[in-house]
Parts: structure tokens; sequence; C-alpha cells
């Protein structure tokens, strides 16, 4: 299969991901209001829980293709939430062993992000 074919599989893959992260937000805030991001908490749980299932499935499986693949953890769960990605490379160091760059990925990660977008947030705000 070519690169473009994998790139159109993860497009749309990522699509429909981002399609369902929406309808799971606009759910949540629905049923549960708007003073806690329950939506992004949900989602970002039920990915990571779609991406071990799917993962381990596919390691079971011989012959596991990488369009499945692509299309189901890049595309859908990417689409989805990254925080499944995220929580899949965090994983992967755990289990071989590497719990100290695991452990630095995660802090690193999480504390950088949020300062990122606080940077961010700033720099308009100066800008404007």
């Amino acid at each position: 299969m070519s690169l473009l074919s994998h790139i159109l599989l993860v497009a749309l893959g990522g699509g429909l991901g981002a399609s369902a992260r929406y309808l799971t937000n606009l759910a949540a805030l629905r049923v549960a209001g708007p003073h806690f991001p329950w939506g992004t908490m949900i989602v970002n749980i039920l990915g990571s829980f779609a991406m071990g299932l799917l993962i381990a499935a596919l390691a079971r499986r011989t012959g596991a293709s990488m369009e499945v693949r692509s299309f189901l953890a890049t595309g859908f769960l990417g689409g989805f939430t990254t925080f499944s990605a995220f929580s899949l490379d965090f994983a992967l160091m755990w289990e071989r062993g590497d719990q100290w760059h695991g452990l630095i990925y995660l802090i690193a990660s999480v504390v950088v992000s949020i300062c990122a977008l606080f940077a961010g947030l700033a720099l308009v705000r100066a800008v404007a």
C-alpha cells in the first residue's frame, strides 16, 4: 500500500475520531453541564482504554495490517484523543523497563504542555 493510501486512511480515521470527540463533548456538556471538563476526561480515558485494547489485540494477531493500525490507532484514536498515543508511548517505555525515561516523558509532556499553553495565551494577550 502506498504512502498516500496510508495518509488517506489516517485522515479518514482522524476525521471520524474528531467527530466522535465532538459528539462526546456535546453529550457530556448536556448531561453534566459546563463546570467541569467531563467530555475531555471521558475522551482521554476511553481513548487510552481503546488504544490498549487495540494494540494488545494487534500484537496477538499475527499479520495484523499496517492499514488497520493507521486507520484505527493513528487515525481514529489520534483524532479522538492524542492522549491515547501519549499513554501508549509511556506504557511502552514503562514495560520495556525504561521507567526513568517514562517518568521524564510523563512529567515533561504534561507540565511543559500546560506551560506552553499558558505561554501561548500570554503571547496573544500581550500582542492584543
